[in-house]
């Protein structure tokens, strides 16, 4: 593509520079090369598949137990649950997910009324589940989970046990297979 001002240069430059592109940096230019090699890889395409049907299921789950998510379901990897209807910030839904052993990012939701700092949603995804080999069933498992840690977002005692129960679980899916 030939640029013909150097307005549509600047334009262009400033859609791409820093945002999609930026230095050299050897560490996020190594991670680009690991994930196009995984792209290519045989099978691929089913992962992605099912990265999907998780995520699918585990939205399911979680609308069934009472937890709304902005889109109202998921079409990809993501999801995001706004936990205004049940009276707890996505910074305490994170804290208590933490000690339960389940991983999310709190989330500021649309129309957002509480600092970025302590939000009203939480984020999650099922890319990493997929990758340990978790199944639709297993999205069951873990919504019960994230519900269960959730109800009991105060009490530290429950939170324990749900994060023994979670350690048990993910011991059926190792990180490697080595």
């Amino acid at each position: 593509m030939i640029l013909s001002t150097e307005d549509e240069t600047k334009t262009l430059n400033s859609q791409i520079f820093p945002g999609i592109q930026g230095g050299p940096l050897m560490h996020v230019i190594a991670a680009k090369a690991v994930a196009f090699g995984e792209a290519l890889k045989e099978g691929f395409v089913e992962y992605q598949q099912q990265v999907v049907k998780n995520a699918k299921v585990l939205a399911n789950s979680l609308q069934e137990s009472g937890f709304e998510l902005v889109s109202g379901g998921t079409d990809n990897h993501l999801m995001m649950i706004d936990l205004t209807n049940k009276d707890i910030t996505g910074k305490d839904a994170e804290h208590a997910l933490d000690l339960a052993g389940i991983t999310v990012n709190k989330n500021t939701i649309p129309f957002e009324t509480r600092s970025p700092f302590v939000t009203s949603g939480v984020r999650l995804g099922t890319p990493a589940l997929t990758t340990r080999g978790m199944i639709e069933e297993d999205m069951i498992v873990v919504a019960e989970a994230i519900t269960a840690a959730l109800e009991n977002y105060k009490d530290e005692k429950v939170l324990n046990e749900i994060a023994d129960e979670v350690e048990e679980f993910a011991r059926e899916f190792p990180l490697f297979g080595w």
